[in-house]
């Protein structure tokens, strides 16, 4: 029997796998980076290990660290999560070498599977190796890993030497692992549909299918919103699918949990690969079947025999991953303090934030995943859309309204989606639309109290003004102390105090909850940045300056760049590396560069100057 295990993971996965654990009776390690020392999952496990420094690859790529940790604190078994090291056969290897229980597959099988080439070929897949005009577009796709790390899509030929170069890149730093390949993209342009098969397997030969997911709304190759089941598959089809991912899995006598991926295309099915892990979205799976695969897991690795057949399939389930990012800046990752993280109702939530934590740079920007379950398909949709709706979320810029309108979006709600879902929408799905009380809201709360010490005079004066930025405009509201208390033009004042407003707006009653951290403003699910009376004049930069979009760190500099270089519209010029993901910055117009500040490893913060382009005439 297991007593105690090392999870070598971060975030919200080690918190979830933590969580099975103890309701097991087993004992946790966690491990940690210096950038996690104060994480949750280092406070909700048992015993937690320091691994020096702060980068994926100085840190949770480092097995030999990972298994010496084992070790030091008396762990005997190890479990990956996903991401990171889950797929690594060397990583396995040198888990039971030490003499600690592996809580997956085998090397042998994750040596075949974790590398998408090798499990193409077994599946009967080539990729492409000699790409030419008629095979446009294609992807480059990292052999290792996954999450849509090392992926790019190409649709000229003249770019794939260059993507292929990023992708190799973005690989080693996510996976320590550069291998790439090449294969015809059959993404949203053809109008698939991104489905996967759930397996479990034991040491004696059964083989568990639990169920499809459909996993098509995706951003950069990530998946955003999952269920399960897949929703319109013809039975033939989905008895397909389920012969396949059997296939694939005793094809390299596999153990433990993983998922078959694959893209479906009318009634045509592309095998993708297989993940030799847990994945992300398996709480859907979990919600349908009744089952805590984590335990299964644990369970399959003490020796124990799964029973002949699985549970019974129950109703419908939708999660929604929550990111710290902005969706309408490029999906920009965002970092800063998480204040507050409420979701209400009754919702599954995976996290590995708590009220006060801190989003840093270093890793992926996902902050939760918020889960719902149902009779039906229908209303499993309303309920996850209401909950994310309804939540309170105070700190990072998020994804969450991106996820209320693509819950409530008519292909979405029809299950006519497919992986070009964003591609279509997104510029509607990003609109603005912040709530045009929310300044007077924030304004009449923060005036609360002050009439008691002189605000009202028996002489009517100017109304007072406040002025915040929302939604990327600036609002200025006014407002009147009076013998009555707070007033202002177009709507009744019924109620005001620092943390409650209430408005009637027409003959409806509208509330507003108010929370306050330094100059911003929380109203409802509006945020607002309290500006001062006088703007600084000095804050200005020169025509043709590039800013940081996002914190990061400067990982490369285009060659030849440099100070007087003369430069094209859309040349990159330099590359952020930001929670494991790639950005370039480009530039902005036909010139020469004046100015380069950037530097390789040079840690910048949003708004940071990295480069002036002069515009050449």
């Amino acid at each position: 029997m297991i007593a105690s295990v090392l999870v070598a993971n971060r975030g919200e996965i080690a918190c979830r796998i933590v969580r099975t654990c103890r309701e097991l009776g087993i004992r946790t390690v966690a491990v940690h980076s210096d950038a996690d020392g104060e994480a949750l999952h280092t406070r909700v496990a048992d015993t937690a290990v320091r691994l020096p420094g702060a980068a994926p690859a100085d840190t949770y790529l480092r097995g030999d660290l990972i298994v010496k940790a084992a070790l030091a604190a008396g762990a005997d078994a190890v479990h990956p999560g996903y991401g990171f090291l889950s797929e690594n056969a060397g990583f396995a290897r040198a888990v039971r070498d030490a003499g600690l229980v592996w809580i997956g597959p085998s090397p042998e099988a994750i040596e075949v599977m974790a590398s998408k080439t090798r499990a193409k070929e077994l599946m009967g897949v080539e990729p492409l190796r000699d790409v030419t005009e008629a095979d446009l577009p294609v992807l480059v796709k990292a052999a290792a890993g996954g999450g849509g790390r090392g992926m790019r899509v190409v649709r000229r030929l003249a770019d794939l030497d260059g993507e292929r170069d990023a992708a190799r890149a973005e690989a080693l730093s996510a996976f320590g692992d550069g291998e790439v390949f090449v294969e015809r993209y059959l993404g949203g342009d053809a109008g698939g549909r991104h489905v996967e098969v759930q397996v479990l397997a034991d040491t004696h030969g059964t083989v568990w299918v639990l169920g499809t997911r459909d996993c098509s709304l995706q951003r950069r190759h990530q998946k955003v919103i999952e269920e399960a089941p897949a929703p319109g598959l013809p039975a033939r089809l989905t008895g397909e699918l389920h012969a396949l991912a059997v296939r694939a899995a005793r094809a390299v006598a596999y153990v433990g949990a993983g998922t078959v991926e694959f893209l479906v295309a009318g009634e045509r099915v592309h095998f993708l690969e297989m993940n030799t892990r847990l994945q992300v979205e398996h709480p859907v799976t979990e919600a349908v079947f009744g089952v805590d695969l984590v335990a299964e897991q644990i369970r399959v690795a003490e020796g124990h025999a799964l029973a002949d057949d699985p549970p019974r399939a129950r109703g419908h389930a939708v999660e929604a991953r929550l990111y710290a990012e902005d969706p309408s800046r490029g999906w920009a990752p965002q970092t800063g303090r998480l204040h507050r993280l409420a979701v209400p109702g009754t919702v599954r939530l995976d996290t590995g934030y708590t009220d006060g934590d801190a989003v840093g740079v270093h890793y992926d920007p996902l902050l939760a995943k918020v889960v719902a379950h149902a009779p039906t398909r229908a209303e499993a949709v309303r309920k996850l859309a209401s909950a994310l709706d309804r939540a309170v979320i105070h700190g990072p810029v998020t994804n969450r309204d991106l996820l209320v309108r693509s819950l409530r979006h008519e292909e979405f709600t029809q299950a006519r989606m497919d992986t070009g879902f964003y591609d279509r929408h997104l510029p509607d799905l990003t609109e603005p639309a912040p709530d045009p009380h929310a300044p007077l809201a924030a304004a009449l709360a923060d005036a609360h109290g002050r009439s008691r010490f002189g605000g009202w005079r028996n002489v009517p004066s100017q109304p007072q003004a406040k002025r915040y930025a929302m939604a990327g405009e600036e609002h200025e509201v006014r407002y009147r102390h009076t013998r009555e208390g707070l007033a202002a033009d177009g709507v009744q004042v019924v109620h005001v105090d620092a943390g409650l407003v209430i408005l009637d707006v027409d003959g409806v009653r509208r509330r507003y909850e108010v929370s306050r951290y330094g100059d911003r403003v929380y109203v409802g699910a509006t945020a607002l940045t309290a500006l001062p009376r006088f703007p600084d004049p000095t804050d200005r930069h020169a025509p043709g300056s590039l800013l940081a979009p996002l914190p990061g760190t400067v990982v490369r500099v285009a060659e030849g760049v440099t100070e007087g270089a003369a430069v094209e519209a859309g040349q990159p010029l330099l590359w952020l590396e930001a929670m494991k993901m790639r950005h370039g910055i480009t530039a902005p117009v036909r010139g020469t560069v004046s100015a380069l500040h950037a530097v390789p490893g040079q840690q910048v913060e949003v708004g940071a100057l990295l480069a002036v382009v002069d515009e050449t005439p």
